[in-house]
């Protein structure tokens, strides 16, 4: 375990460095999360349906996913992607250590340290003064700990299986965006989950990506009773072991099949 304990602990440390990005982020994603406010206070306004999730409901599941959108698996490791492309890969796979977890521990810190630097501000700012709500209980800030942290497992797993798919195409960017729109539309990143229909509920409860934004979320408001917390961070990190399984065999193959030039 050293070896991936020093390779998260290093790049954590290296990608915290980058407070510029994060405040220039902070703006951009305070301002579309003010936009989006906006849009579904509007929604609620010219509606006289019953809805599952009231507007304050819905303003805090927004504001968490502003504050933790760097959580989603919506890129890729830019340092192994290029070295894939140009052959330096060949470095990473005369390691002594499975290459497999090193990439993973690698997008254990992408996904936090960035999320991190915005997160705090983000937290602070909606609380204060935008609407945002705090968990009703100290059960449902607990549960909401939980579910983020299998979260993050699972949004690595996710980022590494897509740097892995890099071995087999020409650039990848196409798989990043079909991802990426996955992510953003079946975590409830644009719209929250509870306001589909319900003929689409028992798909969306089905994917993995609930377990990235949905269930952390609507747990913190305690719109998932804390008691349905074990079961649903059990299913999160299902998925995680099932893509990481997925991940492994794919890297296994790639590994066999691939030709470095000069070597």
């Amino acid at each position: 375990m050293r070896p991936y304990r020093a390779m998260l602990s290093a790049r954590f440390r290296l990608l915290l460095q980058y407070r510029a990005a994060a405040i220039a982020g902070f703006g951009t994603q305070l301002f579309w999360g003010l936009i989006r406010v906006m849009i579904f206070t509007a929604f609620y306004r010219s509606t006289t349906a019953p809805v599952p999730m009231s507007l304050e409901e819905t303003v805090t599941y927004v504001w968490l996913g502003q504050a933790l959108l760097l959580l989603m698996p919506w890129n890729w490791d830019g340092e192994i992607a290029q070295a894939i492309r140009t052959g330096n890969v060949a470095y990473e796979l005369v390691r002594p250590a499975d290459l497999y977890w090193l990439w993973f521990a690698r997008g254990v810190a992408m996904r936090t340290a960035p999320a991190l630097l915005r997160a705090v501000p983000m937290f602070v700012m909606a609380v204060a003064f935008l609407g945002m709500g705090l968990p009703p209980t100290w059960g449902a800030a607990a549960a909401f700990a939980v579910s983020i942290a299998a979260t993050v497992l699972l949004s690595a797993a996710i980022t590494t299986l897509l740097v892995i798919s890099l071995f087999w195409t020409i650039s990848g960017d196409g798989i990043v965006r079909l991802v990426a729109g996955a992510v953003m539309l079946f975590s409830g990143l644009i719209v929250p989950l509870p306001l589909f229909p319900d003929w689409a509920q028992p798909v969306l409860n089905a994917l993995p990506f609930r377990g990235i934004g949905d269930v952390p979320f609507r747990l913190y408001m305690g719109h998932i009773p804390a008691a349905e917390a074990p079961r649903l961070v059990a299913q999160q990190l299902a998925w995680t072991a099932a893509i990481v399984l997925v991940g492994r065999f794919a890297l296994d193959r790639a590994r066999r099949r691939l030709v470095v030039q000069g070597g």
